[in-house]
């Protein structure tokens, strides 16, 4: 399927939902696609929300790097086939799967979205969708990494499509300029500052270096470094990654307060220390500038705004009601 019409039909799936938010609308979308809510699961699996984050709150007690990846899975997920779960799956003989494109060869923690479906399974068998377990462990990462709390919406249901191609086509690469990222994220009905407030994300994680040396090693300049990165942090980052690269050596997204979801990223990038192609263009797009200066400015903007993109997100393409299945394994779809 190419990408107009894997995006058409994203586009066309979120706007059932949003719609049907909006009460002089309501009667015009019943029956054509069920909305999500916070409390979907309340009387079915009551212990959800505990499960969830005592499990996250375990891994970051062990490895404080473990809750961004989860947050970069619920993003990735979306952006292709929608928030259906699909980013999870497997690939086999016959289909190389989201998770084997090259985009998202860094993807980490899928093990604790499998530990917490695992207990799942025993507390409520076939009830929870595997697409709001990453929805849900998105939120507690952000939270319990010191950002902002918020009601997530649920009642998705898992996709049984994961092709790498798609993942591919779909997900915004980390070279993208101001005017793709716009494009890509308008395709899914989201805005220039959702752009901006969900890039915000990278105020905590860390990134591959072989995944970020272009900018400092090697590039198309006299010195090797991109003209539009700081110079003292473009030096910083090459004693951080040294040639030959560690394929598995990472560097702090936000090397200021790495592991605290706060609003350091936009104040770097006003500095030029944005660590990818796409961070740095944000604060060099007057559409978008504006966005990175309220928030680097106001953090309470940022922690109003963030949820409010995060419930946008979520609601990408989703499959609810007859659409879809619940997985009773992540990483497998159902037998037939």
């Amino acid at each position: 399927m190419d990408r107009y019409f894997v995006v058409m039909k994203l586009r066309k799936r979120s706007k059932c939902v949003l719609a049907a938010g909006l009460l002089f609308l309501l009667t015009a979308t019943v029956g054509k696609c069920q909305v999500l809510r916070t409390d979907f699961y309340s009387s079915t699996c009551p212990t959800l929300n505990t499960i969830v984050a005592t499990t996250i709150a375990s891994h970051l007690s062990k490895d404080i790097t473990s809750g961004a990846p989860l947050l970069r899975m619920f993003f990735h997920d979306c952006f292709v086939q929608g928030c259906d779960g699909s980013v999870l799956i497997d690939s086999t003989a016959n289909n190389t799967a989201e998770k084997n494109a090259e985009p998202n060869q860094t993807l980490r923690q899928f093990n604790i979205i499998d530990e917490i479906k695992a207990q799942l399974e025993k507390a409520c068998p076939r009830v929870v969708s595997c697409a709001d377990i990453i929805a849900l462990a998105a939120r507690e990462a952000v939270v319990q990494s010191g950002g902002p709390s918020w009601n997530v919406e649920l009642g998705r249901r898992d996709g049984r499509i994961s092709r790498a191609s798609d993942a591919l086509t779909l997900l915004p690469p980390t070279r993208s300029d101001s005017q793709s990222l716009i494009d890509d994220f308008e395709t899914i009905g989201l805005s220039v500052q959702d752009l901006v407030t969900l890039s915000g994300a990278h105020t905590i994680g860390r990134a591959h270096c072989f995944a970020t040396v272009r900018r400092y090693i090697g590039f198309n300049s006299t010195n090797g470094i991109d003209p539009t990165l700081n110079l003292t942090y473009a030096l910083q980052l090459r004693r951080l990654c040294p040639l030959p690269i560690n394929m598995q050596a990472r560097v702090a997204l936000d090397p200021v307060t790495p592991n605290l979801f706060d609003t350091q990223y936009y104040r770097d990038l006003l500095v030029n220390k944005g660590i990818f192609t796409s961070d740095s263009t944000l604060a060099s797009d007057e559409r978008s500038l504006v966005f990175v200066r309220e928030y680097a400015a106001n953090q309470s903007s940022f922690f109003e705004q963030f949820p409010l993109a995060m419930i946008r997100l979520g609601q990408v393409g989703v499959k609810t009601g007859a659409s879809g299945e619940i997985r009773k394994k992540c990483r497998v779809v159902n037998k037939l």
